[in-house]
């Protein structure tokens, strides 16, 4: 297939930061949007009402490791205003398809939909409520559709919804939190979080689904690199001159906008950089990472204090509404719709972020590297794209209901899949950080090292699981 050469990066001086912290916010919140709806409701309350809080130390850390990624992610894209996958593509076309393919493969995975539509279906009917869930899939993604393709800037439409429903989602689990647990409870939970290096495993948690609640903790996979396109589309650092994506049902769009600026290494725009960096560091530390770990932590909260002493760990097809029914013994009807109401707002918040920032992926990809493509306005792409990714995971739900493939099922599988991406692109953005970047504005020791421990998990992820398959294929 015939590929574009991608054009070298402009050269323009970096634009100046008049905005304050509140009036930038929101690339950060739209990131623990996406995150809470995987690892934070799904995998790690299922694990702690497994186990208890003997492993609460690997979610904390996950979510640390992936800020320090996080903040090299938006390294490049203030300094550049372009995604990190453009700087993949110039050293190599290899990682182009292999990307697309693991795309491609994701497409079929359409956990989050299938968890917040059964669940929306159990809020309305209870368990035996109308309709098979590939039609609740189908109505959770037209919802997501509509969110997207509705104001004139797409991601001002997204931010707004994802803010709103993590606000939800965090107020809810405070009335639940305070009204469940104790201060010993809390006690039980810091332990479990000083309990470093402790992992619990049986024929059901395996090491290589323990390594994909890990790399779920906290956003996980491509989603990492969602970061690049907010901080673009906020206008952040070099971001401010490349146009955002515009919604095509309102206005058509036009040119080529994926390939980024290199600014001259003057003082003035080193010190503009660090203006806009500082930023990115505030950003990711006061959302991705505190505010991640802190609705993460309360969600596993209500899985120690309310399922793990009854021994009761979550039915795979009905994680959300397991935990909602034991609330309201506790809580009444109201703890079981609170719960429910904050079940589904959390999933939505990823099925919105995960098709926009996927199919930002797709456009990205195909849009910088393939002639095709250009036939097309980027934002044509996307609407394309957003409805054909939403259509192939409504029919996945369809298809794989036919073998009893749940949502957990599917969060694993798409942890895995997490897992080896992060092995292959989080060694490339700290290397393209230190190689192509000016020498002011390149990586501290500190992050070097972060970072670096990150990519060894990962590809150590990555190298255990392809091993003990291929082992498992010997015996």
């Amino acid at each position: 297939m015939q590929m574009i050469d991608i054009p070298s990066l402009r050269s323009a001086d970096m634009p100046e930061r008049e905005a304050g912290f509140w009036k930038m916010t929101g690339p950060g919140a739209v990131m623990v949007g996406m995150a809470v709806g995987s690892g934070e409701l799904i995998l790690w309350p299922w694990i702690t009402a497994k186990f208890g809080a003997e492993m609460m130390w690997a979610a904390a850390l996950g979510v640390f490791l992936q800020l320090w990624i996080n903040i090299e992610i938006g390294r490049w894209a203030v300094a550049t205003g372009e995604s990190a996958f453009t700087g993949f593509a110039r050293m190599s076309r290899f990682w182009v398809f292999f990307f697309l393919t693991l795309l491609f493969v994701g497409a079929f995975l359409p956990g989050w939909g299938l968890a917040a539509g059964t669940s929306i279906k159990i809020l309305f009917f209870g368990t035996d409520g109308p309709g098979p869930d590939w039609a609740w899939t189908a109505l959770v993604f037209a919802l997501a559709l509509a969110i997207v393709f509705g104001p004139k800037r797409i991601y001002a439409s997204v931010e707004r919804s994802i803010i709103f429903m993590v606000l939800v989602i965090v107020g809810g689990l405070l009335v639940v939190a305070l009204s469940v647990g104790t201060l010993g409870d809390v006690w039980t939970m810091l332990k479990g979080v000083a309990n470093v290096g402790h992992i619990s495993l049986d024929e059901e948690f395996t090491f290589n689904r323990f390594f994909g609640a890990f790399v779920f903790a906290g956003a996980g996979g491509v989603g990492n690199l969602y970061y690049a396109y907010y901080l673009r589309d906020k206008n952040i650092g070099m971001g401010a001159r490349i146009p955002v994506l515009l919604n095509p049902l309102r206005e058509a769009q036009r040119g080529d906008s994926e390939i980024g600026y290199r600014f001259p290494a003057t003082a003035e725009n080193v010190s503009r950089f660090r203006a806009w960096f500082r930023f990115v560091v505030q950003d990711s530390v006061a959302y991705f990472w505190l505010a991640n770990t802190f609705t993460m932590f309360l969600f596993m909260f209500g899985a120690l204090v309310v399922l793990h002493p009854l021994g009761i760990v979550p039915q795979e097809s009905q994680l959300v509404w397991d935990l909602a029914i034991i609330l309201e013994g506790t809580m009444g009807v109201g703890g079981r719709q609170l719960f429910l109401i904050i079940g589904i707002a959390a999933l939505f918040s990823s099925v919105l972020t995960g098709l926009d920032g996927g199919v930002r992926l797709w456009v990205d990809l195909l849009h910088t590297n393939f002639p095709f493509a250009h036939r097309f306005a980027a934002n044509r792409l996307y609407f394309g794209f957003a409805l054909g990714l939403s259509t192939i995971g409504v029919a996945a739900t369809w298809v794989f209901g036919a073998f009893d493939i749940t949502a957990l099922d599917f969060f694993f599988i798409s942890a895995t899949i997490a897992g080896f991406s992060m092995a292959s692109y989080v060694p490339m953005v700290l290397y393209m950080n230190l190689r192509h970047l000016p020498v002011a504005i390149r990586p501290r020791p500190v992050n070097i090292v972060m970072v670096s421990i990150g990519a060894a998990t990962y590809i150590s992820f990555a190298v255990y699981t392809v091993g003990s398959k291929v082992a498992e294929w010997m015996a």
